[in-house]
């Protein structure tokens, strides 16, 4: 029976070895330099080496698989642990008690995941001369483990780190940043007050401290994002610290007098059409419903009701927006919403039955004459969608487009002609006009990724929606197929009077209470 049990269990390691790639097997000897030597993991050529590796130091059997649903937890391998008999929220509820990937090697694998290949090349060139020579470096990963083994880099002595992201990107700084406030300033709050351990984030990432009921302070914290940094800015508001960029009080005043009201009875309706197969030529648009589901969790965590449609025909999405024109909510709600993931052409969106559904004419039925109850509230609209007939070019990544034997051009319709010409109304194309969206076929759109991911990281700091928009085309701007050759460039057009400006909610990001993209 016993032998039954340990084949079982080599079978289920045999199949998580097939399931990962390269990068996921690089990723996973990264994570393990915590606990495992640099010389043995030097060795490692599949997953299978790593096991091997965590059983003989005793981190791994068939009655304790903790540390490894650990791992694939934190390189993003979801799917692959109910073959360890974990889903993603079991692992969460146990790190707090059982994870052992410290904050220091998450922080520094949160960075590598950030920094591009361009960026790669900037750091390398950068540090030249800190570097051995002749030595080819191809990944982020590898130039940390290399800075390590030279002492240049320690859980104690990030310095490194951060003169090299405040040189190529101050998004990078800010992953680094968090880990110093958090591994330097708690301890100092140590020895003046009690401090019990009270919960951790879901990626184990930096633990979250609960001071003792006889000081008036309650908690701070900070957590590492799926894709970026965020420190949670409850426990500081609650501490009187001062945060990074932080404004005065007359300086909140101005910024309230200058925003839009978003502290109503109701946060607002948001609309989600995602557009999966289609009828006839239209490609399947796979990895859409991954989109569409983080829409859902960031609007929701933003405090919008959020309702997600899928394939509706043209006619369908114009009755939607007829129906939702009318929605009796609108009287007491901040904001409307509505993000439209489909195949596209200039100025318009494929309904499932491929016919076209101008993006003005979905806009106008929330004018402040068509929809009274929303006027001079913000009405915010993104768009997942091509403006124009690129064909794909890489297996791992689609066009949003339909294939080139349309026998007829659409009119060219750019995003500023698409706006009603009242006010308060915001369009977030995922593309310029003429132009192709990509959309990675497991892992969602580009666009609608980046916008998710910087909803969560600058929400939290006050930043307005124009600012975040501009660092979601910054995001997606550097962002590139795996042959190296399409790119894409987004593009917002608006007609706001305020800054939009949504409030802190008082729950983390949802990539830190569901596991990150």
């Amino acid at each position: 029976m016993e032998d039954n049990v340990s084949l079982k269990f080599y079978q289920q390691l045999l199949l998580i070895d097939e399931s990962l790639v390269a990068e996921d097997v690089a990723a996973l000897k990264f994570l393990c330099t915590d606990f495992l030597p640099f010389k043995k993991l030097e060795g490692v050529k599949s997953a299978v080496d790593i096991f091997q590796l965590l059983m003989a130091e005793e981190y791994l059997n068939e009655k304790d698989t903790f540390l490894l649903a650990e791992l694939l937890y934190r390189i993003r391998c979801h799917s692959l642990l109910k073959k360890l008999g974990y889903t993603k929220e079991k692992v969460q509820e146990c790190l707090r008690e059982k994870g052992k990937v410290s904050p220091y090697r998450q922080m520094l694998y949160e960075l590598s995941e950030n920094i591009t290949d361009e960026t790669l090349k900037d750091i390398i060139f950068l540090l030249k001369n800190s570097l051995p020579k002749r030595r080819i470096i191809l990944s982020a990963l590898e130039l940390l483990i290399l800075l390590e083994k030279q002492g240049l880099l320690t859980e104690n002595n990030v310095q490194i780190l951060e003169e090299i992201c405040m040189n190529v990107s101050p998004n990078l700084l800010e992953i680094v940043n968090c880990y110093k406030r958090a591994k330097v300033s708690l301890p100092q709050q140590e020895n003046t007050m009690p401090i019990e351990e009270s919960s951790l984030s879901h990626t184990g990432g930096i633990k979250v401290f609960t001071f003792s009921e006889e000081t008036s302070i309650k908690s701070v914290g900070f957590n590492i994002n799926d894709n970026k940094a965020a420190c949670l800015t409850q426990g500081f508001s609650e501490m009187n610290l001062e945060l990074p960029g932080e404004l005065s009080n007359a300086e909140n005043k101005s910024k309230k007098m200058t925003s839009y009201k978003m502290d109503g009875p109701h946060r607002g309706l948001c609309l989600v059409i995602n557009n999966v197969t289609f009828d006839k030529s239209l490609n399947e648009r796979r990895g859409s419903s991954k989109d569409a589901e983080e829409l859902k969790r960031v609007f929701a965590w933003l405090g919008l009701d959020v309702m997600i449609y899928t394939d509706l025909t043209s006619q369908e999405i114009k009755e939607l927006m007829r129906t939702s024109q009318h929605f009796e909510g609108h009287k007491d709600s901040d904001c409307f919403i509505c993000c439209i993931l489909s195949h596209g052409e200039s100025g318009a969106v494929y309904g499932k039955d491929e016919e076209l559904v101008s993006i003005r004419t979905i806009m106008s039925h929330f004018t402040a004459k068509q929809c009274p109850q929303l006027a001079e509230k913000p009405k915010l609209f993104f768009i997942q969608a091509c403006q124009g007939k690129e064909v794909q070019c890489a297996v791992s990544v689609q066009a949003d487009a339909r294939i080139p034997d349309s026998s007829s051009m659409q009119q060219i319709v750019s995003p500023s002609e698409s706006i009603p010409e009242e006010a308060d109304f915001l369009l977030g194309m995922a593309t310029i006009d003429g132009y192709v969206s990509f959309r990675h076929v497991e892992e969602g759109a580009w666009y609608i990724q980046a916008l998710c991911s910087k909803l969560q990281l600058l929400v939290p700091r006050g930043e307005d929606i124009l600012s975040i928009l501009t660092e979601v085309n910054e995001d997606v701007s550097r962002r590139v197929d795996r042959l190296g050759t399409k790119k894409q460039m987004p593009q917002p057009a608006y007609t706001l009077r305020k800054k939009l400006i949504f409030p802190i909610p008082t729950n983390p990001p949802p990539s830190q209470q569901y596991g990150g993209f």
